[in-house]
């Protein structure tokens, strides 16, 4: 079957996409608002960019055309916090998704606790095993239309990790003791699943 994705909804283009490109590892985003309550939001629209300077990708879709929370105090503030979610955090992250008024706390909401950052003002969530200070690189407005875009791209370049002892070995991340949490399609998630190996070819 061919698709063309000019002619049907963007509802129906999002569900082709989500239920397609699986599974998708979640950001957990911390940022700074206005009155300096710490908000907080899943994203799975989330990767690596480059690892020379490390930067990762979150990508905020807007509401009716207006930045949503997350994206508007990251590129106010110049700053935010991307967390891994995990297995043991995964319901507290859920209800961070929650439309919260903006002078309200996600982070306060869920019961959460909120840490200090060392390299940016915006606080990170202590219950995450790894967290990454981030510095907003760029912020692209993309899709939608040039008078209204439909998402906002953040880049952030990652100063500072903070990672949990436990999940390290030598420098790489157990994953097994991550326990992260991938999003598919609707309300379902994913746990790790069985692993395997493959040698690239010469």
């Amino acid at each position: 079957m061919s698709i063309d994705p000019n002619q049907q909804t963007e509802r129906a283009n999002y569900k082709l996409l989500t239920g397609s490109i699986i599974p998708r590892p979640i950001a957990w985003v911390t940022t700074l608002a206005t009155n300096g309550k710490v908000n907080a939001a899943p994203f799975s629209y989330f990767n690596i960019v480059t690892a020379d300077p490390p930067m990762v990708s979150v990508s905020v879709q807007r509401k009716q055309g207006t930045p949503k929370d997350t994206a508007a105090n990251a590129m106010r503030e110049g700053e935010f916090v991307v967390h891994i979610g995990d297995e043991a955090s995964i319901a507290k992250l859920n209800q961070t998704a929650a439309s919260l008024p903006p002078d309200q706390s996600e982070v306060e909401y869920a019961g959460l606790t909120a840490v200090p950052s060392e390299a940016v003002r915006v606080p990170g969530i202590a219950e995450a095993k790894i967290r990454m200070e981030c510095v907003l690189e760029r912020a692209l407005p993309l899709g939608g239309s040039e008078a209204s875009p439909a998402t906002d791209l953040l880049i952030g370049r990652v100063v500072r990790f903070h990672v949990d002892e436990a999940l390290l070995d030598e420098g790489r991340i157990r994953e097994q003791v991550l326990a992260p949490v991938s999003r598919l399609a609707g309300s379902s998630y994913a746990k790790l699943g069985e692993r395997f190996s493959l040698d690239r070819p010469l």
